[in-house]
């Protein structure tokens, strides 16, 4: 026996989309499994907010490149002095 995974992002289509499965020839069951995770916003999030509020108070260091990086953060090979 072999299985297939659906995933549908419109859960109001579930019951059409189990019916139409279940009219496959060879269909035995079609089963449906919610998901209970809930998608976060990260931008409401304190710690993203505090990250904006840095980028426009300027509080930010950009680097040309990783080996610039690590000169001014005095690593050797990525790896701290």
């Amino acid at each position: 026996m072999a299985t297939i995974q659906l995933e549908v992002a419109d859960e109001s289509l579930l019951t059409q989309l189990r019916n139409a499965c279940k009219m496959l020839k060879g269909v035995t069951s079609v089963k449906v499994k919610r998901s209970n995770a809930k998608e976060i916003d990260v931008t409401k999030s304190a710690g993203y907010q505090e990250a904006m509020e840095d980028i426009r108070e300027g509080r930010v260091t950009e680097y040309s490149s990783l080996e610039e990086y690590f000169q001014q953060m005095e690593c050797r090979d990525g790896i701290q002095d």
